[in-house]
């Protein structure tokens, strides 16, 4: 349950460490992001000579929140952070080559599949 104004990860090697929503897309009044749906962030850190830049405006998709997040099952799932991938603006694409930190299940079945297969674990 993420919000404007809320300080993420970066979970991809494209460069960017930390970064700070500021919109969530998905209407006028959407208030908060779950797992799986796309925000606008600002870059607040980021790796010298890389892609990324710091005050970048990219899109990105998150991959873990804090908040518990009810399964189809029943169970729950929590992570220890908040955390988004960058992605590509028309595409569903991630940006960069590697995804760090484990990564849901469910984003594939709502279209990230390319996020799934490069991430280093799937829970």
């Amino acid at each position: 349950m993420l919000q404007p104004r809320a300080i993420v990860k970066i979970a991809d090697n494209s460069g960017g460490k930390i970064g700070r929503i500021f919109k969530v897309l998905g209407g006028s009044k959407k208030r908060y992001a779950e797992i799986g749906e796309i925000v606008v962030l600002s870059v607040q850190k980021a790796e010298p000579r890389k892609g990324v830049k710091k005050k970048d405006v990219l899109h990105a998709v998150v991959v873990r929140q804090r908040k518990p997040y009810r399964r189809t099952d029943g169970s729950y799932i929590r992570f220890d952070e908040n955390a988004v991938v960058i992605i590509e603006k028309g595409k569903m694409e991630p940006l960069a080559g590697r995804i760090f930190g484990p990564i849901p299940r469910e984003l594939s079945e709502m279209g990230f599949q390319s996020i799934t297969s490069k991430a280093a674990e799937v829970v």
